[in-house]
């Protein structure tokens, strides 16, 4: 058993900052040949500076709400690296919503980036990992390993906010939870190949929208830490240690599972608590 990612090839989307970037520069650190992917262009190459250095990291800046886009994505990545074995879904949306307001789009907007980016990236990466497993195995003497090796692992993101019911948060609630149904769709749909698709579901993580709406609601600080039974905030290198075990062979045996990472938060009656 390994939590190795070394020479492995991973796309991480929403890579630009926070928690896609904290994944991002700690897989390439692992010794992972790394696409990050974000659709904006000045944060993605301000905040990678430093990476784009090292001869295993790429960026690739495009918005993959667009079906061409994703095409692109995947193109630039095998370009670069020739295959790809690891899929992060981080690129997250994070908005409030106005449950009767006829006019609010969020719930649109909220499923188009959580959902949709995320089904639409994971078929096209699935395609090219099966293509990638019938080739390995073509190669392989060995007929066990065909049957035990990993041809590809999908990271996906949820929130504890597709367990709870709080009125503003609609739409992200919503895409959260059909995020946690892609995931287990498409463990059952993808096990046949040997690829594995597991998620995420965070509570309160210092990610870049969390850190802006505490610079504007510093109350707000007090009433997550209520809300967690550890009494803080989760850092985006936890999380990226986590990303990093369900992308590893460490979690071999592990598919179709929703991983809370939210500092208790779960275990609690959480009427009216924040579920960023």
């Amino acid at each position: 058993m390994s939590f190795s990612v070394e020479g492995k090839t991973a796309i991480i989307t929403g890579a630009a900052s926070g928690i896609g970037h904290a994944i991002a520069r700690h897989f390439a650190d692992q010794g992972a040949n790394v696409m990050l992917a974000d659709m904006n262009d000045k944060r993605l190459k301000s905040n990678c500076d430093d990476l784009c250095a090292l001869e295993n990291v790429q960026l690739f800046v495009g918005d993959l709400r667009e079906r061409l886009t994703v095409a692109n994505l995947l193109s630039a990545t095998i370009d670069a690296y020739d295959r790809v074995d690891i899929l992060v879904n981080a690129a997250r949306s994070f908005m409030l919503t106005d449950p009767l307001d006829a006019a609010d789009e969020t719930v649109d907007d909220a499923l188009a980036q959580n959902l949709t980016v995320a089904l639409r990236v994971s078929r096209a990466v699935a395609r090219r990992m099966i293509t990638q497993a019938e080739a390995d195995a073509e190669t392989s003497a060995d007929a066990a390993d065909k049957h035990r090796r990993d041809a590809g692992t999908i990271v996906n993101f949820s929130s504890v906010a597709a367990h709870r019911t709080q009125a503003e948060l609609l739409g992200y609630s919503i895409s959260t939870a059909a995020a946690e149904q892609m995931t287990r769709t498409l463990a059952v749909a993808l096990a046949q190949h040997h690829i594995r698709v597991n998620a995420i579901a965070l509570g309160s993580v210092m990610s870049a929208s969390l850190k802006d709406h505490l610079s504007d609601h510093p109350d707000y600080r007090d009433a997550i830490l209520k809300g967690t039974p550890l009494q803080r905030i989760g850092t985006a290198q936890e999380v990226a240690e986590v990303a990093q075990f369900l992308a590893s062979s460490a979690s071999s045996f592990m598919t179709g599972q929703v991983l809370n990472l939210d500092g208790g938060r779960s275990l609690l009656d959480a009427v009216q608590r924040p579920a960023h």
